[in-house]
């Protein structure tokens, strides 16, 4: 494709920013689009971006397609007694489903955004025909976003740049520097995006109108030790919160909706080998059985060596060794070295 038209996602923050002003350089048509989602704090004024990459920048109102996507399958799922990773079902829905098709239609050939991961396609070897599209880890291991992103399906990977994938943040502030690029959203959160106080508990009871269910904590003899306060409160793997005395700390093991039962265990007693997975994307070979690849049961945890079994949209992965506090609900992803073989949600 000789001259693409590419279109940027701006939060405002300074990884969009530089992702925008890169592509500048890059390509011939460029335009800015900033969604909103109904939660953001203060809003965002698209003058003060246009006027600092030197294109047009408009904004769009997702709000009802994240509250209908997002909000409502997070919620969802924390009341199955399960812990979802709602910034997965963003991308995967709003920023590269809903916002994708926006600017196809706006007549965008690709959606860049300032994520730190890697697309590998047709425009990252042009005049070379890429097999078939695939995501890899981005340059930065401190904020490789690969396992947020690796819902996405191929087709949705084809349409997709990443300008910031070879470049670590450091680099990026520095080059914002040099450029004199300003973010408008100085200030980066690590927080869900649409619970401010960081309350999990309080946004789904108000969300829902619902009060507490309290309920009784048994420890792995099935004895009762104490009461909760109501499941939607807790995660698998969670210290805090159980307030009951022992000679060590009581973590989280099951969360029995069925039944408004919080079972725990001591740490040692939290380790699995095994789990099964759902909703897989896949996008490596064909076969039904694939050893020594990586999993990643969560973004914080730093993968460990497993063998993957696939049968269609189900699986499931056992590991070499025991790894705590494999939540449902929760994505796991697997790689080959930088590559990302696919997903999964952990049942």
């Amino acid at each position: 494709m000789k001259n693409p038209v590419i279109a940027v996602a701006l939060s405002g923050g300074v990884d969009s920013l530089v992702a925008g002003y890169l592509l500048k350089q890059k390509y011939k048509h460029v335009f800015g689009i900033h969604f909103t989602t109904g939660y953001e704090k203060k809003p965002v004024d698209t003058a003060l971006l246009e006027n600092q990459l030197g294109f047009p920048v408009t904004s769009i109102d997702l709000s009802h397609a994240f509250e209908k996507k997002v909000i409502e399958y997070f919620i969802r799922t924390y009341l199955e007694g399960k812990t979802p990773n709602p910034c997965m079902t963003c991308n995967k829905k709003i920023k590269f489903g809903e916002l994708l098709r926006h600017v196809q239609n706006m007549g965008a050939d690709f959606l860049a955004t300032g994520h730190y991961a890697t697309v590998v396609n047709s425009i990252s070897f042009p005049g070379k025909k890429i097999s078939r599209c695939y995501l890899e880890k981005g340059t930065d291991p401190l904020k490789d976003q690969s396992y947020f992103l690796s819902l996405l399906s191929e087709k949705q990977l084809e349409k997709i740049i990443f300008p910031l994938s070879g470049m670590v943040k450091e680099d990026v502030r520095q080059f914002a520097k040099s450029k004199h690029i300003v973010p408008t959203q100085p200030s980066e959160s690590q927080d869900i995006c649409f619970i401010h106080d960081n309350n999990f508990p309080g946004f789904i009871l108000e969300k829902q109108g619902l009060t507490p269910q309290h309920g009784n904590i048994i420890d792995n003899s099935e004895k009762i030790i104490g009461r909760h306060k109501g499941l939607h409160k807790y995660t698998i793997g969670q210290r805090r919160g159980i307030d009951c005395p022992a000679k060590e700390p009581y973590y989280v093991k099951q969360i029995d909706i069925k039944n408004n039962i919080l079972k725990v265990c001591f740490k040692k007693e939290l380790s699995k080998r095994k789990f099964s997975i759902c909703q897989i994307n896949w996008n490596f070979s064909d076969q039904k059985i694939i050893y020594d690849i990586t999993t990643k049961i969560r973004y914080s945890h730093k993968g460990a060596v497993s063998t993957l079994t696939l049968n269609g949209s189900i699986g499931e992965v056992v590991f070499d060794e025991p790894q705590n506090a494999i939540t449902p609900g929760q994505t796991a992803v697997f790689y080959k070295g930088a590559r990302v073989l696919g997903a999964g949600i952990i049942l």
